[in-house]
């Protein structure tokens, strides 16, 4: 919602400041000025300062309009500009120094808190909270670069690997698809390490052991070596993958945690990107090098969580499990808006590590399930499922395979096509971001499952007509390329990000960490299949008859999702177990309102009323 409200209170300021855009920017201003005033600015608030501060490397100060700002102010509980005018910077270029007011005069003061006279006296936080957790969960996220960079080089490596330690087709799908079994392994491991080390630690432990696992895949004589680098590569990726999440949850605020836990798949897409770039750039050298370059540059990105670990505080339910209650109230202080809040949260998570204690317990009522948890579970681990069941990582690991099949001969061509494949995931993930709370997360799932099956089924079609000689070549290619970079996109926009914030929203707090654990096991496994059987089907049934088979799967998930998965946007935990306990509920068709039911009664633990 923040990054929203930001592109529409841009839209509407160019729309009416510049005459030469304003035709077209016009209808957009129209909308902006509705929406702009649905936000909460705590974060573009933060944007703004920053872009505030930018021009003074200049010797200017960026100004903006009064009107302008004036419906900025009353978005962010602001007083209003005022008529005084200030000259300079851009008024002063301009010549309407009345229309225009300095930055730092429209903005909160720069000191990230400002003490206010709240409820029981506490201090408010001014935009510095959120900007803080916004930054933590971006440095925790950092270690999903290295399993999006691994699954993106690893597709055009695999080329170069095979023609210079000439390895057979077995040996290339359990190269590529051990790591989802590794990483299962590596993010077990991680659940008791990071309990007794910390968040922090672990997140640094992970960045080492990829760092281990990059260095022996980079010198590896043998396939055997290979091997053993890239298990231990793994086993780093799943505890970056386990603990970033986890971290992310502990630290954030409820109101934050939908947007924030996005963002590792955000990553995750970046690193897809860098691998294929990675690839292109690298393709030139000679086979016996090109393909260890490639792997040895992963270890860049993992160099940067050395600096993460000087940044990001410990996570507070870990000190409050320590016994160090004073640092994690501290903590707290920082990453809330009020002492107030801070308590709150620091009671919350006091109850929470007494009620998960008990382990045995929660798995007994995970295996065990009341007909509303039993729904969560359904709902939950489904998604885990079809998110990787449709193909997304035999796409990714093998679409130079694809798009040689489809009539793309050369290498440089084939890679630079898997670059506007990860181009694709990458800018329609940004674009889901915007939209998952606005739009809500069902109709995205469905919008997502929906494209997905469309370009699966035209991509089986396309390299089945190719492979019988009724289609042209060159329109052979456009249509793979199409539907390839369409596939990722629909999956980015909806299935990709959504089914981490589904598993955080959904499941009762003292549940969620082994809930979300078990969808985890569920997707890691999925993926591992799917990839290590990919050449296998390929050669039993063609590629046309492996993306068929795709898309029938793509299909079900439609069906699974519109009558499983019901809306979980903007609704309370208390909401949701009501959600789940309606009769029906979990097909999608009784949804609640704002909390009006919540006035006639309530779930027990159990999923009685």
């Amino acid at each position: 919602n923040s990054v929203d409200a930001t592109y529409t209170w841009f839209i509407f300021h160019v729309s009416w400041e510049m005459p030469c855009v304003k035709p077209v920017f016009s209808p957009l201003s129209q909308l902006a000025v509705k929406q702009v005033a649905r936000y909460d600015y705590e974060i573009p608030r933060f944007l703004l300062l920053l872009v505030s501060h930018l021009p003074q490397i200049h010797g200017r100060r960026f100004c903006h309009s009064q009107s302008t700002l004036n419906l900025g102010r009353a978005s962010m509980g602001l007083p209003g500009a005022g008529t005084a005018a200030n000259g300079g910077g851009m008024a002063e270029l301009l010549g309407r120094k009345s229309r225009y007011v300095r930055m730092d005069d429209v903005l909160p003061p720069d000191p990230e808190v400002e003490k206010e006279e709240g409820v029981g006296g506490g201090v408010r936080v001014r935009g510095g909270a959120r900007r803080h957790v916004f930054f933590c969960s971006v440095f925790a996220s950092l270690n999903h670069v290295l399993l999006g960079y691994d699954v993106g080089v690893m597709s055009g490596c695999i080329i170069f690997i095979q023609k210079d330690l000439h390895i057979d087709q077995v040996q290339q799908e359990v190269l590529v698809g051990c790591l989802s079994f590794i990483s299962l392994l590596g993010s077990l491991a991680a659940g008791r390490t990071s309990d007794a080390i910390g968040r922090k630690r672990t997140i640094g432990l992970a960045a080492a052991i990829f760092q281990a696992g990059a260095a022996v895949m980079a010198l590896a004589p043998s396939f055997a070596a290979l091997m053993a680098g890239r298990l231990l590569a793994g086993v780093g990726i799943g505890f970056g993958l386990m603990v970033a999440p986890v971290y992310i949850s502990e630290i954030s605020p409820a109101a934050l945690r939908g947007s924030l836990a996005s963002l590792p798949e955000i990553f995750i897409s970046f690193g897809i990107l860098l691998g294929y770039v990675s690839n292109l750039a690298f393709a030139g050298l000679p086979d016996h090098v090109n393909w260890r370059v490639m792997l040895a540059a992963g270890i860049l990105p993992s160099i940067s969580v050395a600096y993460v670990l000087t940044v990001i505080p410990e996570s507070p339910r870990w000190l409050v499990i320590q016994g160090r209650t004073g640092e994690a109230r501290a903590v707290l202080l920082t990453v809330t808006d009020t002492e107030g809040e801070a308590q709150e949260r620091l009671a919350e998570i006091e109850e929470s590590a007494r009620v998960t204690s008990a382990g045995k317990a929660v798995w007994r009522e995970i295996m065990r399930p009341s007909p509303v948890i039993r729904r969560m579970l359904i709902a939950g681990l489904g998604v885990q499922f079809f998110q990787q069941a449709t193909g997304i990582d035999a796409l990714v690991y093998y679409s130079p395979t694809i798009f040689r099949d489809a009539g793309i001969a050369t290498e440089g061509h084939l890679l630079a096509a898997t670059v506007a494949v990860g181009l694709s995931k990458t800018i329609f993930i940004v674009i889901a971001i915007l939209l998952v709370d606005h739009v809500g997360r069902k109709p995205l799932l469905l919008i997502s499952t929906v494209g997905i099956t469309a370009c699966l089924a035209v991509l089986a079609a396309t390299l089945s007509l190719l492979a019988r000689g009724a289609l042209p070549g060159g329109a052979a290619v456009a249509l793979a390329i199409v539907t390839v970079c369409g596939f990722v996109a629909f999956f980015s926009v909806g299935i990709g990000p959504i089914n981490m914030v589904l598993s955080s929203e959904i499941y009762p707090l003292r549940l969620r960490a082994q809930a979300v654990g078990l969808g985890l096991a569920v997707n890691r496994l999925t993926s591992g299949a799917v990839a290590m059987s990919f050449l296998s089907i390929c050669n039993a049934a063609s590629v046309a008859g492996a993306f068929t088979a795709f898309a029938a799967v793509s299909a079900l998930s439609v069906a699974f999702v519109h009558w499983f998965v019901p809306e979980t946007s903007g609704k309370t935990l208390e909401e949701i177990e009501l959600l789940f306990g309606e009769a029906g509920g979990s097909r999608g068709v009784v949804e609640l309102g704002d909390g009006e039911h919540l006035v006639h009664g309530r779930c027990e633990p159990d999923g009685r009323r």
